[in-house]
């Protein structure tokens, strides 16, 4: 039983980092598949694959495929129950539902303004109101699921979960721009970023360039506090 994942980029394609841990995380075996995302041959690298258009997608060991990180998740959560995609618990469970759905629907200005990349850290970038808007949504998102799971430190759910999985694109932001955030929010994305799968995929994703780089800002660059 092996899955197909398609991806995009390591660098830069938060979604497919996304794709990748659900498998990764939680011991599903699976083979990667690059696709052109930045080389302009992405459509037909995925014609086979209509009408999935985009990265991530996933094609199951039975030949279904599936587009789009949420409904690969659920996709996912339900071939595998007992992997512990999501929490056990009823209330936890339905709460980390509701931070995965706000993830993938929300944060526009985040996701706009902060294009995910895992090689340095922006030294003076300066965010817009709108992501200061996106940063407190979060970090109220984040103090909600402590107290439902009662989770003090750690992962949002005590144990590693798909929130804990949607999130880590968000963690990687918040680092590489050095984003204003409190204590414990700088500590759970330092965790989720030193996390052992997500450090190879940063070093995996350190082996390819591009010129002219994706997301220039012009701006001084410190190295990556996290190895």
């Amino acid at each position: 039983m092996t899955y197909e994942l398609y991806i995009g980029d390591r660098m830069y394609s938060s979604w497919s980092l996304r794709g990748w841990l659900m498998l990764e995380k939680f011991a599903i075996p699976h083979q990667v598949h690059m696709v052109g995302l930045y080389t302009g041959t992405m459509g037909d690298d995925l014609a086979h694959l209509a009408p999935a258009r985009l990265v991530p997608a996933l094609k199951t060991d039975q030949g279904l495929v599936v587009g789009e990180s949420l409904a690969m998740a659920e996709t996912l959560a339900e071939q595998f129950p007992t992997a512990g995609l999501w929490p056990v618990d009823a209330d936890q469970r339905a709460t980390a539902r509701w931070l995965v759905t706000e993830m993938v629907t929300g944060f526009s200005a985040l996701r706009g303004d902060c294009a995910m990349q895992l090689s340095h850290v922006w030294q003076g970038f300066t965010p817009s109101a709108a992501v200061q808007k996106d940063l407190a949504r979060i970090e109220t998102l984040f103090d909600h699921a402590r107290k439902i799971s009662g989770a003090t430190e750690g992962f949002l759910f005590g144990s590693y979960s798909l929130a804990d999985v949607f999130y880590t694109p968000v963690a990687a932001r918040i680092i590489g721009y050095d984003l204003p955030v409190c204590a414990a929010t700088r500590a759970y994305c330092e965790l989720l970023m030193s996390d052992p799968a997500v450090l190879n995929w940063q070093q995996l994703a350190r082996e390819v360039s591009y010129d002219p780089e994706p997301y220039q800002l012009g701006l001084p660059r410190l190295p990556w506090p996290i190895s």
